[in-house]
Protein backbone atom coordinates (compact mmCIF):
# COMPACT_ATOMS: atom_id res chain seq x y z
CA UNK A 1 0.00 0.00 0.00
CA UNK A 2 1.42 3.36 -1.08
CA UNK A 3 0.07 6.53 0.54
CA UNK A 4 -0.83 9.14 -2.08
CA UNK A 5 -1.81 12.81 -1.60
CA UNK A 6 -4.02 14.67 -4.09
CA UNK A 7 -2.85 17.85 -5.85
CA UNK A 8 -4.14 21.33 -5.03
CA UNK A 9 -7.55 22.36 -6.39
CA UNK A 10 -7.54 23.63 -9.99
CA UNK A 11 -10.26 26.24 -9.35
CA UNK A 12 -12.69 26.67 -12.24
CA UNK A 13 -11.75 23.50 -14.14
CA UNK A 14 -14.91 22.14 -15.71
CA UNK A 15 -16.25 18.72 -14.75
CA UNK A 16 -15.61 16.01 -17.34
CA UNK A 17 -18.75 14.24 -18.48
CA UNK A 18 -19.23 10.49 -18.10
CA UNK A 19 -21.74 7.76 -18.83
CA UNK A 20 -21.11 4.81 -16.54
CA UNK A 21 -23.01 1.81 -15.18
CA UNK A 22 -24.17 1.92 -11.58
CA UNK A 23 -24.83 -0.68 -8.94
CA UNK A 24 -28.57 0.00 -9.26
CA UNK A 25 -28.59 -1.30 -12.86
CA UNK A 26 -28.82 2.14 -14.52
CA UNK A 27 -26.26 4.26 -16.36
CA UNK A 28 -25.53 7.81 -15.20
CA UNK A 29 -23.95 10.89 -16.78
CA UNK A 30 -22.75 14.01 -14.98
CA UNK A 31 -26.00 15.79 -15.88
CA UNK A 32 -27.98 12.91 -14.32
CA UNK A 33 -26.29 13.37 -10.93
CA UNK A 34 -25.77 17.14 -11.03
CA UNK A 35 -27.35 19.05 -8.16
CA UNK A 36 -28.95 22.45 -8.52
CA UNK A 37 -26.43 23.94 -6.04
CA UNK A 38 -23.36 21.83 -6.89
CA UNK A 39 -22.06 18.32 -7.35
CA UNK A 40 -19.67 16.09 -5.44
CA UNK A 41 -17.80 13.43 -7.44
CA UNK A 42 -15.95 10.91 -5.27
CA UNK A 43 -13.49 8.26 -6.39
CA UNK A 44 -13.66 5.42 -3.90
CA UNK A 45 -13.29 1.64 -3.89
CA UNK A 46 -14.19 -1.29 -1.69
CA UNK A 47 -10.80 -2.54 -0.47
CA UNK A 48 -8.91 0.64 0.49
CA UNK A 49 -8.44 0.96 4.28
CA UNK A 50 -8.66 4.77 3.99
CA UNK A 51 -12.10 4.49 2.38
CA UNK A 52 -13.20 1.78 4.80
CA UNK A 53 -12.33 3.98 7.78
CA UNK A 54 -14.66 6.76 6.58
CA UNK A 55 -17.36 5.01 4.55
CA UNK A 56 -20.00 5.68 7.22
CA UNK A 57 -19.10 9.40 7.19
CA UNK A 58 -19.19 9.46 3.39
CA UNK A 59 -22.68 7.94 3.45
CA UNK A 60 -23.96 10.28 6.19
CA UNK A 61 -22.42 13.42 4.65
CA UNK A 62 -23.84 12.58 1.23
CA UNK A 63 -27.35 12.60 2.68
CA UNK A 64 -26.74 15.99 4.31
CA UNK A 65 -25.37 17.42 1.07
CA UNK A 66 -28.24 16.06 -1.00
CA UNK A 67 -30.68 17.88 1.32
CA UNK A 68 -28.78 21.10 0.44
CA UNK A 69 -29.23 20.55 -3.31
CA UNK A 70 -25.79 19.04 -3.90
CA UNK A 71 -25.71 16.07 -6.28
CA UNK A 72 -23.49 13.21 -5.14
CA UNK A 73 -21.91 10.32 -7.04
CA UNK A 74 -19.14 7.82 -6.31
CA UNK A 75 -16.98 6.13 -8.94
CA UNK A 76 -14.73 3.11 -8.61
CA UNK A 77 -12.00 2.85 -11.23
CA UNK A 78 -9.74 0.24 -9.66
CA UNK A 79 -8.54 -2.74 -11.68
CA UNK A 80 -10.91 -5.45 -10.46
CA UNK A 81 -8.88 -8.19 -12.16
CA UNK A 82 -6.05 -7.81 -9.66
CA UNK A 83 -8.25 -6.45 -6.83
CA UNK A 84 -11.24 -8.80 -6.67
CA UNK A 85 -12.78 -6.95 -3.72
CA UNK A 86 -13.33 -4.02 -6.11
CA UNK A 87 -15.38 -6.03 -8.63
CA UNK A 88 -18.73 -4.71 -9.82
CA UNK A 89 -20.55 -7.50 -7.95
CA UNK A 90 -18.80 -6.47 -4.74
CA UNK A 91 -19.62 -2.82 -5.44
CA UNK A 92 -23.31 -3.78 -5.46
CA UNK A 93 -22.87 -5.39 -2.04
CA UNK A 94 -20.98 -2.36 -0.66
CA UNK A 95 -23.63 0.09 -1.89
CA UNK A 96 -26.35 -1.93 -0.14
CA UNK A 97 -24.37 -2.53 3.06
CA UNK A 98 -23.56 1.17 3.40
CA UNK A 99 -27.02 2.36 2.38
CA UNK A 100 -25.69 4.67 -0.34
CA UNK A 101 -28.17 7.40 -1.24
CA UNK A 102 -26.12 8.18 -4.35
CA UNK A 103 -25.18 6.22 -7.48
CA UNK A 104 -22.03 4.09 -7.22
CA UNK A 105 -20.54 3.85 -10.71
CA UNK A 106 -17.98 1.53 -12.24
CA UNK A 107 -15.28 2.95 -14.54
CA UNK A 108 -13.82 -0.29 -15.85
CA UNK A 109 -11.80 1.41 -18.63
CA UNK A 110 -10.43 3.97 -16.13
CA UNK A 111 -10.81 6.76 -18.71
CA UNK A 112 -13.07 8.88 -16.48
CA UNK A 113 -10.69 8.63 -13.52
CA UNK A 114 -7.92 9.82 -15.87
CA UNK A 115 -10.09 12.67 -17.22
CA UNK A 116 -10.71 13.89 -13.68
CA UNK A 117 -7.08 13.45 -12.69
CA UNK A 118 -8.08 11.14 -9.84
CA UNK A 119 -5.06 9.54 -8.23
CA UNK A 120 -6.20 7.93 -4.99
CA UNK A 121 -9.09 6.55 -3.02
CA UNK A 122 -10.72 8.52 -1.61
CA UNK A 123 -10.40 11.47 -4.00
CA UNK A 124 -13.05 14.22 -3.77
CA UNK A 125 -14.03 16.73 -6.47
CA UNK A 126 -16.51 19.44 -5.45
CA UNK A 127 -18.18 21.46 -8.21
CA UNK A 128 -20.44 24.49 -8.10
CA UNK A 129 -23.72 24.74 -10.02
CA UNK A 130 -21.78 25.90 -13.10
CA UNK A 131 -19.75 22.64 -13.02
CA UNK A 132 -16.56 24.50 -12.01
CA UNK A 133 -14.18 22.75 -9.62
CA UNK A 134 -14.13 24.46 -6.22
CA UNK A 135 -12.87 21.74 -3.87
CA UNK A 136 -10.17 19.07 -4.10
CA UNK A 137 -9.43 18.15 -0.53
CA UNK A 138 -9.99 15.67 2.22
CA UNK A 139 -13.14 14.48 3.95
CA UNK A 140 -11.70 15.34 7.35
CA UNK A 141 -8.59 14.55 9.43
CA UNK A 142 -9.17 10.79 9.09
CA UNK A 143 -6.40 8.64 7.71
CA UNK A 144 -6.12 4.90 7.77
CA UNK A 145 -8.22 5.18 10.96
CA UNK A 146 -11.25 7.41 11.37
CA UNK A 147 -10.66 10.70 13.16
CA UNK A 148 -12.51 11.14 16.45
CA UNK A 149 -16.08 12.44 16.46
CA UNK A 150 -16.31 16.22 16.47
CA UNK A 151 -13.36 16.74 14.12
CA UNK A 152 -13.61 19.59 11.57
CA UNK A 153 -15.55 18.32 8.55
CA UNK A 154 -13.52 19.77 5.65
CA UNK A 155 -15.55 18.29 2.77
CA UNK A 156 -18.96 18.92 4.32
CA UNK A 157 -18.04 22.52 5.20
CA UNK A 158 -16.57 23.16 1.73
CA UNK A 159 -19.60 21.78 -0.10
CA UNK A 160 -21.96 23.81 2.11
CA UNK A 161 -19.93 26.92 1.24
CA UNK A 162 -20.11 26.04 -2.47
CA UNK A 163 -23.89 25.58 -2.21
CA UNK A 164 -24.24 29.01 -0.57
CA UNK A 165 -21.66 31.07 -2.52
CA UNK A 166 -20.61 28.99 -5.59
CA UNK A 167 -17.02 29.25 -4.33
CA UNK A 168 -14.93 26.79 -2.34
CA UNK A 169 -12.51 27.65 0.44
CA UNK A 170 -9.12 28.97 -0.61
CA UNK A 171 -7.32 26.84 1.99
CA UNK A 172 -7.77 23.13 1.36
CA UNK A 173 -5.95 20.13 2.79
CA UNK A 174 -5.20 17.36 0.31
CA UNK A 175 -6.98 14.05 0.55
CA UNK A 176 -4.82 11.00 1.11
CA UNK A 177 -5.31 7.35 0.49
CA UNK A 178 -4.33 4.37 -1.60
CA UNK A 179 -3.33 4.86 -5.20
CA UNK A 180 -5.90 4.01 -7.83
CA UNK A 181 -5.04 0.52 -9.08
CA UNK A 182 -4.34 1.15 -12.75
CA UNK A 183 -4.35 -1.60 -15.37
Amino acid sequence: MVLIHTPICDFGKLAPNFNLPATDGKNYSFSDVKGERGTLVMFICNHCPYVKSIIDRISDDAKKLQRLGIGVVAISANDATDYKEDSFDNMIIEARLNNFSFPYLYNESQDIAQAYGAICTPDFFGYNADEELQYRGRLDASGIHAAPPGVKRDLLDAMQLIAETAHGPQDQIASMGCSIKWK
